[in-house]
This record gives C-alpha cells, sequence and structure tokens, in this order.
C-alpha cells in the first residue's frame, strides 16, 4: 500500500465529481461558483452508532450551516441501498456521496492503515475537511470522534449553535 496522502489547511483541494446514493452528482467547482464552501466528512459505515452520532449532529445543525453557505456532504463505502436506508432512517437532510470503489477517500487520504485491539486493517479513518469557494481547504482534521464533532467543527468555523 502506498503512503496516503494528508491534506493540510491552506492547500488546494482535490476537485471531485461524484454521485450521491439519489444518483444527482456533486461537483466541487459547481459549488465554487455557486460561492458555496463544502464539508466533506468521511465515516466508516452507515448505521454504526458513532456514525449516526456524527450525521444526526450534522443534520440538527444543517439550518446553521446552511444560513452561514455551507453544503455538508457525508461520504463512506456504503452501498446505494444503505446509504438510502439510512438516509431515511434518521432523516438525513444532506447527501451521502457513493465511494465503492475509494475513489474520494483515496484523493482525500482517510483510507489508511487502523489498528483495533491490536489488529492492524485498511480502513476509513472518520476525518472531515472544509474547503471554501476557492478550493481552498481551511479546516482538515484526521481521525475526528464522532461524538461532538460538529460542535467542535462550528465552534471552530465561528459559527454559533
Amino acid at each position: 500500500m502506498n503512503t496516503p496522502v494528508t491534506l493540510e489547511i491552506g492547500t488546494k483541494s482535490p476537485l471531485f465529481s461524484c454521485l450521491d446514493s439519489a444518483g444527482n452528482n456533486h461537483e466541487l467547482e459547481s459549488y465554487m461558483a455557486q460561492g458555496k464552501n463544502v464539508i466533506l466528512y468521511f465515516y466508516p459505515r452507515d448505521s454504526t452508532p458513532g456514525c449516526t452520532k456524527q450525521a444526526c449532529d450534522f443534520r440538527d445543525n444543517m439550518a446553521r450551516l446552511a444560513q452561514e453557505d455551507y453544503i455538508v456532504l457525508g461520504v463512506s463505502k456504503d452501498s446505494e441501498s444503505s446509504h438510502e436506508k439510512f438516509i431515511t432512517k434518521q432523516e438525513l437532510n444532506f447527501p451521502l456521496l457513493m465511494d465503492m470503489d475509494g475513489q474520494l477517500h483515496e484523493m482525500f487520504g482517510t483510507w489508511r492503515m487502523k489498528k483495533n485491539y491490536g489488529r492492524e486493517y485498511l480502513g476509513c479513518v472518520r476525518s472531515t475537511f472544509v474547503i471554501d469557494s476557492n478550493a481552498n481547504i481551511t479546516w482538515c482534521r484526521y481521525n475526528v470522534r464522532a461524538k461532538g464533532h460538529v460542535e467542535m467543527l462550528m465552534r471552530e468555523l465561528g459559527i454559533e449553535s
């Protein structure tokens, strides 16, 4: 395995174009043209406790984020049907991007070696990237905790909840 890329604040974001589970295309350049900021967050699996908590925190803060011109896009390697069930069950109000082949994970360096109970394996490292309308990464972090992440992110972005 190649060493994954590590993106940093101040660097240019990879330009991406990706379908969501409903078949809609999401293109970073299109959001840039609209003057939007994109919060792109990577999570390991639909419907697991931590991922559900994080997704629901984004859902519950969506009005405030949208007011500040933020678009939220969730990314995992789960299937279209898994995403749709997750969206419906949790009443998510933002799209989940399809990345079954791991292309977005590779571009953002979120597919990494992980350790759990002494066992090493490749998996998605929960990560968040905030990309401004000039494709600059204005905030990013790898290995974020699901609980309290959205609150901390909003505080660091200067958005009051």
